[in-house]
């Protein structure tokens, strides 16, 4: 197996009418907006893509859709999450279909499941597809970790390449990349306030939800490290980090897709039961975009 994820890669909002309907036509302004503006690859359908709200049909249309417009220029890697093996099974037979070039795989949600049990969950999928895995460890959402040495396991079977990090938990991240050394693997941070202690660590990328609203900002982080700037990197971070702490307003995504808006991308709201920001943290919010030069 020889793709590598790296870079910054955003998993991309999906954009809604005020229906509720995915609006396709501002999902391919996003995929320009966002390659345009310098990411390494697309993930439609993770957390900040609520890949939770659709049925197999659109599933299928947004990849498509993504995909389309791509036209080849950065790898996309589809989401395919569901809380049983089958399920996710059949949304990666999707994702082959369509034509993704690897896919990301979340803990199952709700189920409290062993290190074991999470083993064979990924063994399993694995044996079920030739797609590039990444694994997803979304700890603070799903209250299911997978532990460094559970990864540093599955990264022996082939086409198991990556896993993503959203703990928050520097540790945990560092442990994955030093278990897994000498190995066809790679660890991609999924804290945004992170991204540069985990390339100065050896992690080959991000998948950054900030990198919606401020793509080239992220990508510098990478870029700039890559290249041998590390205090442009550095100072490309700390740009960075005060939107994604400005996250934790609202309901997530719900402050992804405002911070959009705002920049006049109309991706609309997130689907019920997910609310609004506050008009007072809308306004705070759009202060940190204007400090950031980006309203």
């Amino acid at each position: 197996m020889t793709f590598v994820p790296k870079g910054i890669i955003p998993p991309i909002i999906t954009p809604l009418t005020d229906e509720g309907e995915v609006n396709y036509p501002v999902l391919r302004q996003m995929v320009n907006h966002l390659i345009d503006n310098g990411v390494h690859g697309l993930f439609p359908l993770g957390t900040t893509g609520e890949f939770y709200a659709f049925d197999d049909d659109t599933y299928r249309k947004i990849l498509e859709t993504v995909v389309d417009e791509t036209a080849g220029r950065v790898p996309v890697y589809g989401g395919a999450s569901h809380i049983t093996t089958r399920g996710v099974i059949r949304l990666v037979k999707i994702c082959e279909e369509v034509g993704v070039d690897a896919v990301s795989v979340l803990t199952p949600m709700f189920v409290s499941q062993t290190q074991d049990e999470l083993y064979n969950y990924y063994k399993t999928i694995a044996e079920n597809t030739t797609l590039p895995i990444i694994m997803y460890n979304n700890k603070p959402k799903t209250n299911v970790t997978i532990t460094p040495a559970t990864v540093a396991k599955l990264a022996d079977i082939e086409n198991i390449v990556a896993v993503k990090d959203s703990t928050g938990d520097m540790t945990n991240a560092a442990e994955y990349i030093r278990l897994t050394r000498g190995k066809d693997f790679s660890v991609l941070m999924g804290r945004d306030t992170l991204i540069y202690a985990a390339l100065c660590y050896g992690a080959t990328g991000a998948i950054a939800s900030c990198a919606n609203v401020a793509p080239r900002i992220a990508a510098d982080i990478y870029d700039k490290y890559v290249a041998g700037d590390l205090e442009g990197a550095l100072e490309a971070q700390f740009t960075l980090a005060p939107f994604r702490i400005a996250c934790g307003m609202g309901t997530f995504p719900a402050a992804i897709k405002e911070g959009l808006v705002q920049e006049g991308i109309p991706v609309g709201k997130c689907l019920d039961p997910i609310g609004e920001l506050t008009p007072e943290e809308k306004e705070k919010l759009h202060k940190v975009l204007a400090d950031m030069n980006l309203v």
